[in-house]
């Protein structure tokens, strides 16, 4: 049966029912038209499912940052059938990603979050993203709909930004992915020059529905949606999460008192079950379709397809993001070495993703330490040097949670791999909510060290913590700062002192008073444990030691969950703790470091001109150490390329501001963020846009150009098989001074053997070549010059295009 006729069954009432969450992850069901539950799930790296639990573990990919720094089409979107696998293996029809946001600022919170700074790299990668998962017949809804580019105050803040830089620099990767055939869309939270965006009717109906013709459904960020009338004439089709919220009943009274018209509710509809039937949510559907034919919109999607091997396109993934920033000597690819020194205390506990949303539980995470000791030829001795970790990690034994009623009776227990509880929106399908009045983690735990243990209760609300039946903590957490989002994904920590002798077992448990509100659950708090330290003097004294005395140094270096995660910015780009200490005195000690920087956006590096190599690992994914293993030894070259230029120094950044002034962040940097405003001001960055090494030379040949296909030849001139990633720049002869001096405007990975010379051809899109107008899109003729390089400073070949 067609769409109009299944609406044509509809009452107002079940119309309007079906716009609203049936609870924190899906829209209702409705038998009568043959519509199952749709059900959604946050990404980008990984599909959590509607339990947030380590319970049901997911593949964790690396973060999107590392892979923009693949520069790869083609993986991105193999990335992304791999998240359609997973998300039908846990029953997910849409997929809450990718974030399409762009690097406009390094303090930025969620900057590991999004893929760049350049709206073009942005774009080609989202698309390739929404194009792969759709394939596997689930949506996507590339978020967030827009200029949702920091974190401060993002429920309430007002951008301003200019029309021209609203159309060429933030909304650019939006229509990219439109092309597409984007399923869905997510509004943000935040208002663009004064008004919210779910209910920017100019934005999201006038401009997204109408001129781009997208012809999927718009869904709010959660709780974004704060109005009636306005979200249902301003474009917005779900809000999201329910049962409560601004429509349902509301919305029902607006249509009858004449305040909303009923077409917009039907086009809502239209919407939503145009989406359900693309997933397969929809009875008599023949299966997940794809979008209205497109140019871009890509094949019929692929279920029937040979199963991805999860692990190990994670670990492929993750090596040809790593960006190999400096190589002095040509340390690396290591070679006949005996002995490792691995130090940091993300070497141990590698930090495989960023904070908030995006968090989802592996079923395995490798580290360095074991990645290295995995190979076996070499040894390897590690060292803490310092903790920079503000917050102490959940212990890693298995542990179990109970879920009791007011009587103490056990209503259900489920295991855990570590101790950590998180249940968001739903709670596990053999827990009556009704009865359920607490949740209790208990494990059991045996300690490698005696003396002074500490641990930690991470969450909000009453906790009682007890270590061998002895009650240490009965208390009382309370949220701190005003993003209850940040309250609940970052809670406060309170810390418990405990003395424990080693090899001796100890049994622990916190107790939670939980339950479900309005239909949905919020469980999330942790148990955290650190080892007896005998203090940053003594521990950075010992790494120096054991870096002295091996043949080769490696420190991991890191951020924290305190420093990258959604719900707050960064207030700096220092490494936390003493790490940058830690990193010149194990330098000092061995010529022959090599730091491994793992973050998600930039940092600070001090002593980088006392390191011998930088390997830029992002945030890893899970198979972090066994990637950085396959690099480190020359397995895998590391094929990364920077996304985002890489300051020198906080202070030198071009566009910083992230704090709101009055309610509004102001972009009046206009079209100038990230290369383009470093290159007008004249300053060098420690690393720019596009930069990244490998374990092999390049020469540049030859390039030709006819009309706007530019086709260039790469040799490579070194003595092992290489990866290049030749990147196309466009600058305009007779330049206008109020635009940039040049834009990224193709780029493509080429693979070659030694002394292979291989050519690549690309077409110059037309929008490369366009300026937005009050009139709309103008071609700019003229001349221009095409520059083929490794990065945006480094241009090895030019010629000139005339449009």
């Amino acid at each position: 049966m067609d769409i109009e006729s299944l609406i044509g069954r509809l009452d107002l009432s079940a119309k309007v029912r079906l716009l609203t969450g049936a609870d924190m992850w899906s829209l209702p069901a409705l038998p009568e038209i043959g519509l199952r539950r749709l059900v959604m799930s946050d990404g980008p790296i990984g599909v959590r499912g509607e339990q947030w639990s380590s319970a049901d573990p997911s593949i964790a990919l690396p973060s999107p940052t590392a892979l923009a720094a693949t520069w790869d089409v083609a993986l991105v979107r193999q990335a992304g059938r791999l998240l359609a696998q997973e998300a039908r293996r846990k029953g997910v029809h849409v997929l809450l990603a990718p974030t399409l946001n762009l690097h406009r600022s390094p303090l930025g919170g969620r900057h590991f979050e999004c893929f760049s700074e350049d709206p073009y790299l942005t774009g080609e990668l989202g698309a390739a993203y929404v194009e792969g998962v759709q394939e596997g017949g689930v949506g996507t809804t590339p978020k967030h709909f827009v200029a949702n580019d920091f974190e401060t105050d993002r429920f309430t803040v007002n951008v301003r930004v200019g029309e021209k830089a609203l159309r060429e620099v933030y909304l650019a990767p939006f229509e990219r992915v439109v092309q597409a055939g984007a399923w869905g869309m997510m509004a943000a939270y935040n208002a663009v020059n004064g008004t919210t965006m779910t209910e920017h009717r100019a934005l999201q109906r006038d401009l997204l529905k109408d001129e781009w013709g997208f012809d999927g459904c718009v869904v709010s960020d959660w709780t974004a949606a704060r109005s009636t009338a306005a979200t249902a004439e301003g474009g917005l089709d779900v809000a999201m999460p329910g049962p409560s919220g601004p429509w349902g009943e509301k919305l029902e009274a607006a249509v009858r008192e004449g305040r909303v018209a009923e077409e917009v509710v039907d086009d809502q509809v239209r919407r939503v079950l145009r989406l359900a039937r693309r997933v397969g949510a929809l009875e008599d559907s023949p299966g997940p379709v794809p979008a209205a034919p497109s140019p871009a919109a890509g094949s019929a999607p692929a279920t029937g397809d040979t199963e991805i091997d999860g692990t190990a396109l994670a670990r492929r993934v993750a090596a040809r993001s790593f960006t190999l920033l400096r190589n002095e000597g040509g340390l690396l690819p290591l070679g006949a070495v005996r002995s490792v020194a691995l130090i940091g205390s993300a070497a141990g506990e590698a930090r495989v993703m960023g904070g908030g949303s995006a968090q989802v539980f592996p079923a395995r995470v490798v580290s360095p330490l074991e990645g290295l000791r995995g190979r076996g030829d070499v040894e390897v001795r590690h060292a803490l040097g310092t903790d920079p970790r503000v917050r102490l990690a959940p212990l890693a034994t298995p542990a179990r949670a109970l879920f009791l009623a007011a009587t103490g009776e056990i209503l259900a227990e489920h295991p855990l791999a570590g101790t950590e509880a998180r249940w968001v929106g739903s709670l596990p399908p053999d827990v009556d909510p009704g009865r359920l009045a607490a949740v209790e983690i208990r494990t059991v735990y045996t300690p490698g060290a005696s003396g002074s243990h500490e641990f930690s209760i991470a969450g909000v609300g009453a906790f009682t913590v007890r270590i061998d039946g002895d009650t240490v903590f009965d208390g009382t957490i309370t949220a701190e700062g005003g993003d209850p989002a940040a309250a609940f994904l970052s809670p406060p920590e309170r810390r418990i002192t405990a003395t424990l002798a080693a090899g001796t077992p100890v049994e622990l448990s916190v107790r939670h008073p939980a339950g479900a509100f309005g239909g949905m659950a919020f469980v999330s708090f942790t148990l955290g444990h650190a080892d007896p330290s005998p203090g940053d003097d003594a521990l950075i004294a010992e790494a120096v030691g054991v870096a002295a005395g091996a043949d080769v140094a490696v420190v991991v270096a890191s951020t924290t969950p305190e420093v990258e995660s959604e719900g707050f910015d960064r207030t700096g780009l220092a490494l936390p703790g003493r790490q940058d200490e830690l990193i010149a005195r194990v330098a000092g000690a061995n010529p022959r470091t090599v730091v491994v920087v793992n973050a998600g956006s930039p940092v600070e590096m001090p002593w980088l001109e006392q390191v011998a190599a930088v390997l830029l690992t992002w945030f890893p994914g899970q198979e972090a150490g066994d990637a950085l293993a396959d690099v480190l030894f020359g397995d895998a070259e590391p094929g990364g390329r920077l996304p985002t230029t890489w300051p020198v120094r906080q202070s030198d950044v071009p566009v910083l501001n992230v704090t709101p002034a009055g309610g509004e962040v102001a972009y009046d940097e206009g079209l100038f963020i990230g290369y383009r405003a470093w290159e007008r001001t004249g300053r060098a960055p420690a690393f720019w846009f596009g930069h990244g090494l490998g374990y092999t030379t390049w020469s540049y040949d030859t390039i030709a150009v006819t009309g706007t296909t530019v086709t260039v030849a790469v040799t490579n001139t070194g003595r092992r098989a290489g990866r290049e990633v030749v990147q196309f720049y466009l600058a305009a002869v007779n330049r206008d001074p109020d635009r940039p001096a040049r834009q990224l405007a193709a780029f493509d990975v080429v693979d070659a053997g030694p002394g292979q010379t291989v050519v690549t051809t690309v077409r110059l899109p037309e929008r490369a070549f366009q300026i937005w107008t009050e009139e709309g899109w103008r071609t700019v003729s003229g001349d221009y010059t095409v520059e083929a390089g490794r990065s945006v400073a480094d241009r090895r070949l030019a010629a000139t295009v005339t449009v």
